[in-house]
């Protein structure tokens, strides 16, 4: 009994270590850089006041650029869902050979990175591009284009997911009593698909609202978000204080984007539990099945494939003829002194911090995991789990532009001064890829069968046993997953980074942002070939992470 006991209380004081550890990590360099951030917004010289809301919401602008996210985000989310439900049902309702691939041409999108996609947008409509006749330059469609580009994947995967497990006895009633095809559609398949549209379209809204990347280089002086306001007051006015106020009202709104995401998200995880355990995935019947087909091979085609096939090729492009010399000038530093260092010392760069940030990622994700996975007997229990997996999915709802101007603010001193120290940008990296993390890991922990945990229990396996030989193989069927989004979600930051990043140690993002914006035909061609470069890159880590996903694990 002694023995057992003191079994019992080791264990438990290692799970306490175990959340610990990543319980500070979120608190230093989440928490307080927030928390300081949003008390700055209240200070003047020392003091507490509301100056600083009441310049920046005098301001006219102010109102034009929160009206312009809040809008754009909701256009943006609409059009998704609208071309999404159809690739939903195509790509998870229906069964036909090379469906895994259209999965993953639609999915990786997703996670390339924000300034290559806004660069292949940019190409596309600027002279030389293949739809240069639009004259769209920097135009509002261009930006549109460029947010359902990203978010698209998000509705296909969210809903798709219900609507392979939904029960297809609801239509076949309908359709005996008589309701067309179209009428079971809007009053059953909808209906019952509601809380994974609304979860998806939550989930858009909150990561088109804060797509700083798209906007700064699509968005020129003409179009601005709060985000890259934040990034103008900050970096080009040094008025602290106005960022600071429309930091925490970019806050306001993610967050209760987020509470709504989250609550939705939970509906949706209910009605998968009520739904079918089998797949009622059909055949594809082309003559039944041609409008999905039209719509998804349209956006396949034309929003996902053709921005970044024409990016590709004018990188290889120069005078009117092939030529690879936009790769060959990624060893120089670009015309009139545009860069501080070669392009290939900005990769290197972006290399060695992913796989820091990626370590950190995956030890916090994997902790937290472990501990959110928990089955806790006590509705108290129940609740702090709950309370504990939603703490450390706030990053996802935070932007990133915040967390760098965050760190700025609050580690400038002793003992934690690291302004000038690269060990933020991992950090920070780790940080936004951490809630990605934790969602390809639990679904893996959660599939774990109770009575297996039970039954090796009641033969003997103490905590730590059961941990090595049940947990820790499920664990790492995800763990390939989330590598992959740790690896590129990092290899693609640019919000935070864009604070934290010096001159003569930039990221690969960085210094496209800086070569697409100076004119010159080396610095452009430049521009093309380093966005290329980085998401064939991006593109090779996702697809190897998605073929290591175990089946019917879902990040969103």
């Amino acid at each position: 009994m002694i023995r057992r006991l003191g079994a019992s209380v080791g264990g438990r004081a290692a799970w306490v270590v175990a959340g610990a550890i990543p319980a500070i990590f979120l608190t230093l360099f989440f928490v307080i850089p927030v928390a300081n951030l949003v008390l700055s917004g209240f200070h003047d010289d020392g003091v507490w006041s509301l100056t600083g809301f009441t310049e920046v919401f005098s301001a006219p602008r102010t109102w034009r650029i929160l009206w312009f996210t809040i809008y754009t985000a909701a256009l943006a989310t609409a059009l998704c869902v609208a071309l999404g439900l159809p690739g939903a049902y195509l790509l998870y309702r229906c069964r036909f050979r090379g469906r895994g691939l259209l999965r993953a041409i639609v999915a990786i999108p997703f996670v390339l990175p924000t300034v290559v996609v806004a660069v292949a947008f940019g190409s596309l409509f600027n002279p030389g591009g293949l739809l240069a006749f639009l004259q769209l330059k920097q135009s509002y469609l261009a930006i549109l284009l460029a947010l359902c580009f990203f978010n698209v994947a998000v509705m296909v995967r969210t809903t798709g997911s219900m609507w392979a497990r939904l029960d297809p006895r609801l239509g076949e009633a309908a359709r005996v009593l008589g309701a067309s095809p179209m009428r079971t559609l809007f009053t059953v398949t909808l209906p019952a698909l509601g809380p994974a549209i609304a979860a998806g379209a939550s989930l858009v809204f909150l990561f088109c609202s804060t797509a700083f990347g798209i906007i700064m280089v699509l968005g020129g002086v003409k179009y601005s978000t709060l985000e890259t306001e934040i990034w103008y007051q900050t970096t080009q006015l040094l008025n602290l204080r106005a960022a600071a106020a429309l930091s925490i009202t970019q806050l306001v709104i993610v967050g209760g984007t987020l509470v709504v995401t989250n609550a939705l998200q939970r509906r949706t995880r209910q009605a998968l539990r009520l739904s079918v355990d089998d797949s009622s995935e059909r055949p594809l019947v082309p003559s039944r099945d041609w409008f999905p087909m039209t719509v998804t091979g349209l956006v396949i085609a034309l929003l996902l494939i053709m921005p970044m096939a024409n990016l590709v090729v004018r990188s290889l492009r120069r005078d009117g003829a092939w030529s690879l010399v936009n790769y060959a000038n990624l060893a120089t530093t670009g015309s009139g002194g545009t860069l501080t260092v070669p392009v290939w010392h900005a990769l290197w760069n972006s290399a060695w911090i992913a796989v820091a940030a990626c370590a950190i990622a995956v030890t916090m994700g994997v902790l937290v995991s472990l501990i959110a996975s928990r089955r806790p007997r006590t509705p108290a229990g129940r609740r702090s789990i709950t309370v504990l997996e939603g703490a450390f999915l706030l990053p996802l709802g935070v932007s990133a532009v915040t967390v760098g101007f965050g760190y700025l603010i609050t580690l400038n001193r002793p003992p934690l001064d690291l302004r000038s120290s690269l060990v933020l940008i991992p950090i920070a990296q780790a940080l936004v890829a951490l809630p990605l993390v934790v969602r390809s890991l639990l679904p893996s922990l959660r599939a774990i069968d109770p009575h297996q945990l039970e039954a090796a229990r009641s033969l003997g396996s103490n905590s730590w046993q059961v941990l090595r030989r049940i947990e820790l193989p499920h664990l790492v069927r995800g763990l390939g997953l989330a590598v992959g989004f740790a690896l590129a979600t990092s290899l693609g930051e640019f919000g935070a980074t864009s604070f934290l990043s010096r001159p003569d140690n930039p990221t690969l993002p960085v210094v496209i942002y800086r070569l697409f914006g100076r004119p010159g035909a080396d610095n452009y061609g430049m521009a093309l070939a380093a966005s290329a470069l980085l998401a064939c890159l991006t593109g090779i880590v996702m697809a190897a992470a998605e073929r290591a996903r175990p089946k019917g694990v879902s990040t969103w």
